[in-house]
């Protein structure tokens, strides 16, 4: 999951194809809003739902606010657009504490704590890494084993990779947000889906 970069320079998940082209032209309208995209996904084929994970600009959270302004603000690109013929629904989502590592600023970002990963094809005969996140290096993960050995995964072949749910995590994440950690703990951290009504197919 490498960086891509949009002509506005913004930094975006490894995507091809349609999930590539409808990053490329929502990204700079949510980083105007103040947002990033963290993942957008492409599922089903009758009714496409198109996926978005984002958070705010500085790594905090979005709220169910931050998901609905981000969502009239995608559906109205999108329905000029048009990049899928016919119906399909639009669903945003926070990226959450445990949240996934998508670009070379998330590695950076999250330096410190623990992940996992996967990667599509095997490194030294291994796919999946767990470890502690030591940032990014041309254009590679850098992983610290438990062995204390350090394991760079090219982030063109990384599959998955998703921060690890810790106390450490969990109190750096609601600093972050400007919240206590007592207040973050009192519940699950939210990761809030919007769904916007079906677009309707074109009229002939």
């Amino acid at each position: 999951m490498p960086q891509q970069n949009t002509s506005s320079g913004i930094e975006l998940p490894h995507l091809t194809g349609l999930e590539a082209r409808i990053a490329e032209r929502i990204a700079p309208t949510l980083a105007d809003l103040g947002y990033e995209l963290v993942r957008l996904s492409v599922l089903g084929r009758d009714t496409p739902t198109i996926q978005i994970m984002a958070d705010r600009a500085n790594g905090s959270l979005i709220s169910v606010d931050d998901c609905e302004q981000i969502s009239h603000a995608v559906g109205a690109i999108l329905d000029v657009d048009d990049p899928i013929p016919g119906a399909w629904m639009l669903e945003v989502s926070s990226a959450g504490i445990d949240r996934p590592l998508t670009r070379a600023k998330d590695w950076d970002r999250f330096a410190g704590h623990l992940a996992k990963a996967e990667l599509d094809v095997p490194l030294n005969g291994r796919r999946r890494f767990s470890g502690t996140v030591m940032g990014a290096r041309d254009g590679k993960g850098v992983i610290r084993l438990d062995d204390g050995t350090e394991a760079e995964l090219p982030l063109t072949e990384v599959r998955k990779a998703r921060l690890v749910l810790t106390d450490a995590l969990i109190e750096a994440s609601a600093a972050l947000s400007g919240v206590s950690s007592d207040e973050e703990s009192d519940g699950d951290t939210p990761r809030v889906p919007k769904l916007n009504p079906k677009k309707p197919g074109k009229k002939n």
